[in-house]
């Protein structure tokens, strides 16, 4: 009878599952400690993700007053232009950004020399309380220098859209869970394969492996599988417990739900490979855990896992978006949140392809089987 590679592929692949969920490491990186995450942002609710706003100034503003001069000059909000009202309009909709601000002469008070009025809606529920605070307090101190009564320089309208057939609310969780998400993808892929090979070539399992007639190639796809498979299952497990228990946004259903196993499957791949490298350059396991550090952490801090990489000072931000846990976790959140596909996020998934490309150059290389 010929012996069958697949056979021997999938009899690994089941043995490696059963040692991953038998091991407490792989468990708590892959799901408690993402989902420890998911659990306390998603009690503590919309308290904001992020601390620098962008804010869109409406054309029609007037520009040659003291409010204005203030407004562009107050840290903590970004002056965004459009090409266009239209994509303004979109973006505004999709809660890409707090909301647009109008300036306007008044002739109703010769006190109240101006109007100003902020639009936004309750797709950007995570930014415009902030936002509003802040021009709330801006306006304040405009005024105390003017008038020695308190008496308000400027009015102050607040215009929210809140027609759901326009503009979804954004949640918290709706930042939180694709970045958990995507970090749990990252430190299965780096730490989990690391220690796996480092572990099968250290108690000479793989050297058992080459005295049977699989080939070698079978033994990383048998391997493999089994940390995609337990992987997947994790993914599967945060999503629906965000969306059944803290309103995590999908958009489009299933159909979302499915876009974004497809792009966890792409983004561990990628991530393996990390893995591979770090396996073939580990000399004990002791040197295992710096050498994935270096690879997961800058990316857990610079990725966007907790906060937009907008907050990032300006020669910081490239290196955020040269990472590829960035563009995952982006590539996420608009699947989730916006609806868009796959082919919508092909520039994301494009930078994913290049670090895979790379990575598995290296892996190749580095990789070790003795």
């Amino acid at each position: 009878m010929k012996y069958n590679q697949f056979v021997a592929m999938w009899a690994i692949t089941k043995a490696s599952f059963r040692s991953i969920t038998r091991n407490p490491s792989a468990v708590i990186f892959s799901f408690v400690f993402p989902f420890i995450f998911i659990l306390v942002f998603g009690f503590i609710g919309n308290n904001g993700a992020r601390q620098t706003f962008k804010i869109v100034i409406d054309k029609g503003s007037d520009t040659s007053n003291v409010v204005y001069k203030t407004l562009i000059q107050m840290d903590g909000l970004k002056i965004i232009n459009f090409p266009d009202d239209a994509t303004m309009q979109a973006d505004l909709n999709k809660g890409r950004f707090a909301g647009i601000v109008k300036i306007e002469k008044s002739e109703v008070n010769a006190k109240q020399p101006y109007q100003l009025t902020f639009k936004t809606t309750s797709s950007s529920n995570d930014q415009w309380p902030q936002v509003k605070s802040m021009l709330d307090d801006m306006l304040n101190k405009i005024s105390d220098k003017m008038y020695a009564d308190r008496y308000k320089y400027t009015s102050f309208e607040f215009n929210p859209i809140t027609d759901v057939a326009q503009v979804r609310e954004f949640k918290t969780i709706d930042f939180i869970l694709p970045g958990q998400l995507g970090f749990s993808l990252l430190s299965a892929g780096v730490f989990g394969v690391a220690f796996m090979f480092y572990n099968l070539r250290n108690t000479m399992v793989l050297k058992r492996f080459f005295a049977t007639p699989i080939q070698r190639s079978y033994i990383i796809l048998g391997e493999g599988l089994s940390r995609v498979i337990f992987q997947l299952i994790t993914a599967v497990v945060i999503i629906l417990v965000g969306y059944f228990a803290f309103g995590f946004t999908l958009i489009n259903g299933v159909e979302t739900f499915l876009n974004m196993m497809v792009l966890s499957f792409f983004g561990l791949v990628v991530f393996m490979g990390f893995g591979f490298v770090v396996s073939g350059v580990a000399t004990s396991d002791s040197t295992i855990p710096p050498f994935a550090n270096l690879i997961t952490l800058p990316q857990f801090l610079l990725g966007g896992t907790f906060f937009s990489i907008d907050n990032f000072p300006k020669w910081l931000q490239p290196i955020s978006q040269s990472l590829p846990l960035t563009h995952i976790n982006a590539a996420m959140r608009k699947i989730a949140f916006e609806g868009q596909s796959l082919w919508d996020v092909k520039f994301e998934i494009g930078i994913l392809m290049i670090w895979g490309i790379i990575v598995y150059a290296l892996a190749v290389k580095l990789f070790r089987w003795e």
